[in-house]
């Protein structure tokens, strides 16, 4: 059913269609509105047999997570930021008690200094964790992403994190494919788990592993990731088959076949990006976009020959690996190992800087004459940047950074309160 919605009411209504058992809930923006929407459709009784349980933290949210999913219920949380860090720890350990929690990051930025708006510094810390992220570009693909999250999950006994962009999609109203509730019934089976805490059966989870066995425990971990990656595409085809639509998979190209120059980019700033190499393509330069959904496990082979043709790639990414430059772009860079094309890496966007086609049009440009760096921050104020260090370097105390920089660019007052 079309259905013009905000992206967080499509989410929740995509999660309450996959029957989940315990929903665990902590508010924090900008993934506030699923938990909502969901606990209204519990208590309305529209999402039958399952349990709301309001928490009070998010470690909290990750720990009851990994409680009900070990007892066999189908697990579903969401958080953000600052959320997802508190529950570092749980996070590692859903991943490595190979439990099927599906959760959504509502993709935002990391302080200090404190900022509410989108990147993906978040879910990027958490790369290394052991969990499947999946990055949507629409809000119809994050509803797509979370019915196909379930069944991935359940299938490898991995928990699946569906990233979509904060208040860029989750607060965003658009038109909407909302299925119902048979068609997810005949793509979605009931929940059968490998494991189960029972009473009546007891066994030990999570048990203490020493050197004799770790490296065998923690490679299954990377070999269920492997198998997740051949699973996904096959999962794509399946949700085309009852839904009609293409969603999901590893990559998404885009104007691939002749270009010389090839974007690589996750999430939402895809759209940007497709305008602009469709008004560079009318004039006729041969250029082209490289998706990433499936972030991990990373589609190496499939980028790879993506780029096999290129002259140049951009892998135009919203994180900084601080210290050396970009994050998606190192697994970029794995996947051209041997490649004779030029890479750059473009950091764009940090904590929801706008990312406008004029500025990608002229990044573009730069990057087909040959003039682009190896390492780009883009549209970045080098007056502000420069005045800051000019002040580091001849006052010793020169105060906290981001508020000096502040009062440089106007934001706020110059005098003390």
């Amino acid at each position: 059913m079309l259905k013009q919605t905000e992206g967080s009411h499509a989410v929740a209504e995509a999660v309450g269609l996959c029957r989940p058992e315990v929903i665990c809930a902590y508010p924090i923006s900008p993934q506030t509105h699923i938990v909502e929407g969901l606990g209204e459709m519990v208590k309305a009784g529209e999402i039958q047999d399952c349990e709301f349980i309001n928490v009070e933290s998010e470690f909290a949210a990750m720990s009851v997570a990994i409680g009900s999913s070990a007892t066999g219920a189908r697990t579903y949380t969401a958080t953000a930021s600052q959320g997802l860090l508190f529950m570092a720890e749980a996070v590692y350990n859903a991943s490595g008690l190979g439990l099927p929690i599906v959760m959504t990051v509502a993709n935002r930025a990391i302080g200090a200094p404190i900022n509410i708006w989108n990147d993906h510094t978040d879910a990027l810390s958490q790369r290394d964790s052991g969990w499947i992220q999946l990055f949507a570009e629409t809000n119809q693909e994050a509803l797509d992403l979370h019915i196909q999250a379930f069944k991935l999950a359940e299938e490898v006994s991995l928990p699946v994190m569906v990233c979509m962009d904060g208040f860029i999609l989750t607060h965003a109203y658009e038109r909407v494919d909302v299925p119902t509730q048979e068609q997810v019934d005949a793509f979605l089976p009931p929940y059968e788990p490998r494991q189960v805490l029972d009473p009546t059966d007891p066994v030990s989870i999570g048990a203490m592993v020493g050197p004799e066995a770790f490296s065998e425990v923690r490679y299954l971990a990377h070999a269920k990731q492997m198998q997740a990656l051949e699973l996904i595409p096959r999962l794509a085809e399946q949700f085309k088959a009852v839904f009609g639509r293409d969603s999901g998979g590893l990559t998404h190209s885009y104007l691939l076949d002749d270009a010389e120059t090839v974007v690589v980019a996750m999430g939402s700033v895809l759209g940007t990006i497709k305008d602009t190499v469709d008004e560079m393509r009318a004039a006729g330069e041969k250029i082209g976009v490289l998706g990433i959904t499936s972030y991990r496990p990373f589609p190496l082979d499939n980028v790879r020959a993506a780029l096999q043709n290129a002259q140049r790639v951009v892998v135009l990414e919203k994180s900084l690996a601080v210290g050396i430059g970009g994050v998606l772009s190192t697994d970029v860079r794995m996947a051209m190992s041997g490649l004779q094309l030029h890479g750059h890496t473009v950091v764009a966007g940090l904590g929801g800087r706008a990312i406008t086609r004029k500025s990608l049009r002229a990044l573009f440009a730069k990057a087909v004459r040959g003039e682009l760096g190896h390492l780009t921050f883009l549209d970045l104020d080098w007056n502000v940047i420069n005045k800051q260090l000019e002040r580091e370097r001849t006052t010793r105390r020169s105060g906290p950074a981001a508020e000096s920089m502040l009062r440089d660019i106007g934001v706020i007052a110059t005098g003390i309160v």
